[in-house]
């Protein structure tokens, strides 16, 4: 993977894209995990945006140490990498709820048919059966399940992303005004 695109780090711009995928993906968690309206029509794009989030995780983090080897060594960095080397166990974990919760909800939503003999000639017809439904326990535990870790990554999140940006800009406001001529 290239270090740089057209001279400047491609760690921000994996970074961003990242971070969007994972606010994303934490939003629609929760939202799923409450409101069963948006589970049934988005439900499977939050899973595939905190899944490409997930996959996204570890080129961030080598663009980023990639980064930190050619900057000189500082408490901050060495703070931001730590807190990005976490991110991947909480965007796995954001995937793994959501696409329970997911598997749960089209388990649940699923219509069971019944072939019955009709007449003497023997034709079957299908007939609708009650839907089968996950038990209602196991759906509030996963909904609780994945609100709580779409919250953790969302915190996890901001947090590394504000000691990257401690790292980036922090004193910057002390250094004198450069003249635009």
């Amino acid at each position: 993977m290239p270090e740089f695109v057209g001279g400047l780090p491609v760690h921000p711009l994996l970074v961003h894209f990242t971070v969007v995928l994972l606010v994303l993906a934490v939003a629609g968690a929760v939202l799923s995990a409450v409101w069963p309206t948006v589970r049934r029509r988005f439900g499977w794009l939050v899973f595939a945006a905190a899944a490409a989030a997930t996959l996204l995780v570890p080129f961030t983090t080598r663009s980023g140490e990639n980064l930190a080897g050619r900057l000189p060594a500082s408490a901050q960095i060495a703070e931001h990498w730590r807190l990005a080397d976490l991110m991947i166990w909480w965007s796995v974990g954001l995937t793994v709820a959501v696409g329970a919760l997911m598997v749960v909800h089209t388990m649940a939503e699923r219509k069971v048919t019944t072939k019955v003999a009709v007449g003497a000639a023997g034709a079957e017809e299908e007939v609708p059966q009650e839907a089968r439904r996950a038990p209602a326990l196991a759906a509030i535990v996963l909904a609780l399940v994945t609100v709580g870790v779409a919250v953790g990554a969302g915190i996890h999140v901001y947090r590394v992303g504000d000691a990257g940006a401690r790292a980036v800009w922090e004193g910057v406001e002390n250094l004198p005004a450069q003249s635009g001529s």
